[in-house]
């Protein structure tokens, strides 16, 4: 079973090579501005949404620092991407920055909330995952992130398996119908199924639960894509009130256990394709501002963002936005 993770260090040339990439003509890097680049995708890729479902939402995880044109809490906003967005993800806001159930440090907490912040002034809702298991700990995340009108998520595992129950006493139950983002509460993160035998177990316990906004991967086990179906029962909670179910999607790597993976990519490589991320096997680099691999993403009835849409979700949490950061420190 595939994880997907963020926050990666340094990369190595596993499964494509650089006398590979080399084969086919990959173009150098020039001076490019990558986070620009970056900004223009998640503007193109949410114009594209909106113009089939107005009401879609996108949320970028990390990469905060693309809110503002310098990439800090008092640079000028960056308005178009600001409002092509619906809000953020942000990953060890205050515990597992560096190891999980360890508090993050105050730096770059307080980095992050800025930036978060100026995000939230454009109305934008703030997603907050941390990773800790304490008791102690778990409710301070809770608290600290309540007082900022975050959302948040504990996770207690990084592998993102569990559904924890609610309510508890710290994070807070909404018995209001969720019809947008900045009426929710709480939400589940959940992206490795391993733990379940079969979708219909997965769903019947998401199903059973009381969170306001549902994460979720659109793909089973198997490769198989959850129905429309079933991604619409699970828009109802147990008490009927109504939740949004989002779906998480990669656009900063390609993965090779997806459904538009070419096999002939690792020893023919397309201009976009880069290093394999050695931290996850079957995860590689991809130079996002390519239209090849944008057509990948988003535009046809078979690209990626176009599944997602037609299977009903309310709208996707777009990972790896944080890709530019690779690429600035690349090394060719």
């Amino acid at each position: 079973m595939f994880l997907f993770f963020l926050n990666t260090g340094c990369e190595n040339n596993k499964g494509t090579s650089t006398t590979d990439l080399e084969q086919n003509a990959i173009p150098r890097l020039e001076s490019r501005d990558f986070r620009e680049d970056m900004r223009s995708f998640v503007i193109g890729l949410s114009k594209h949404a909106k113009g089939v479902n107005p009401d879609f939402s996108i949320i970028p995880q990390n990469g905060i620092e693309l809110v503002t044109e310098t990439g800090t809490a008092d640079g000028a906003p960056s308005e178009s991407y600001l409002e092509a967005i619906d809000g953020n993800g942000q990953e060890n806001l205050f515990y597992g920055y560096k190891k999980d159930n360890v508090a993050t440090t105050q730096e770059v907490t307080d980095y992050n909330v800025s930036l978060l912040q100026v995000s939230q002034n454009y109305n934008n809702s703030i997603f907050v995952i941390d990773y800790c298991s304490s008791s102690k700990k778990i409710t301070n995340s809770y608290e600290q992130n309540y007082a900022l009108n975050f959302t948040p998520f504990v996770a207690t595992e990084r592998d993102l398996t569990l559904i924890p129950p609610t309510p508890t006493t710290f994070n807070k139950l909404s018995s209001r119908d969720v019809s947008s983002l900045s009426d929710a509460e709480n939400f589940l993160f959940i992206l490795n199924y391993e733990d379940y035998d079969t979708k219909n177990d997965l769903l019947t316990e998401i199903g059973n639960s009381n969170y306001d906004v549902v994460f979720l991967d659109m793909f089973f086990n198997d490769g198989t894509p959850f129905s429309r179906l079933s991604i619409e029962e699970l828009k109802t909670k147990p008490d009927g009130g109504q939740r949004l179910v989002m779906c998480y999607m990669s656009i900063g790597e390609a993965e090779d256990y997806r459904y538009y993976w070419n096999s002939d990519w690792k020893t023919n490589a397309p201009v976009w394709l880069d290093k394999e991320n050695k931290n996850w096997e079957g995860n590689y680099k991809v130079r996002y501002w390519e239209k090849d691999w944008q057509n990948v993403i988003y535009g046809s009835e078979d690209a990626y963002l176009d599944k997602i849409l037609s299977t009903g979700f309310d709208g996707v949490y777009l990972d790896i936005i944080d890709a530019f950061e690779y690429f600035e420190n690349y090394d060719e």
